[in-house]
């Protein structure tokens, strides 16, 4: 990523992206398949370009996929660069009726005021908090104050990077109930999700249920 930004491809390479994201979409939903949300990481070169809200409308558009079925994911980081900016840019994604998610929320801006600021729905527990939640208890405190932090303000909250049976012991105890990692599945191709949203997964290869 950080060499595509430097080659200024990255901004065609982000439109691909969210096509080729839609595109699956829509081929799963025309097999029938239920599929909550599927959720695109955008870097902050790629929100900034002033064509951002048209590429997303027009991927929307020609693959023919409800608005709601597709999340953006931005980091802390790229919400509050020129905040008056970022905060017309997320309104138009809205209008549209896309979701907004923060991820690796708990490493950027210290300020929580952005959460009041921007439309929101969802809020990522950074990795690196998740992977210490059993040794440290500073990080045991943070994940716990950030599920609740999330729930109060009715967002959903997804753990990053569950990797261990303790990490999702944490979460489960405390009521986060969606999570990403190996633990609970890893990558997967196209096809093999589809498998999996027609027939649930399999108790034998994936311990837990991953959740997103």
């Amino acid at each position: 990523m950080p060499i595509a930004e430097t080659c200024g491809v990255i901004a065609p390479i982000g439109r691909w992206v969210i096509q080729e994201a839609c595109r699956q979409a829509n081929t799963w939903q025309e097999a029938g398949l239920s599929l909550p949300v599927i959720a695109v990481n955008i870097c902050a070169m790629e929100f900034k370009g002033r064509d951002f809200g048209n590429t997303v409308c027009a991927a929307l558009q020609e693959n023919v996929l409800d608005p709601e079925k597709l999340e953006l994911e931005l980091t802390e980081t790229v919400l509050m660069d020129n905040a008056d900016a970022t905060r017309c840019m997320l309104e138009t994604l809205k209008s549209m009726g896309v979701r907004i998610a923060i991820d690796d929320f708990g490493t950027g801006y210290s300020s929580l005021s952005y959460l009041q600021q921007f439309p929101v729905d969802t809020l990522k527990i950074d990795h690196s908090f998740v992977a210490r939640i059993t040794a440290h208890p500073a990080d045991y405190v943070l994940v716990e104050a950030i599920i609740g932090l999330g729930k109060n303000l009715h967002y959903r909250v997804i753990a990053e990077g569950v990797e261990t049976n303790e990490q999702y012991a944490f979460l489960d105890a405390h009521e986060c109930i969606e999570g990403q990692g190996f633990f609970l599945c890893p990558p997967l191709d196209g096809m093999e999700f589809a498998h999996i949203l027609r027939n649930g997964l399999s108790q034998e290869r994936f311990p837990r249920h991953a959740a997103s």
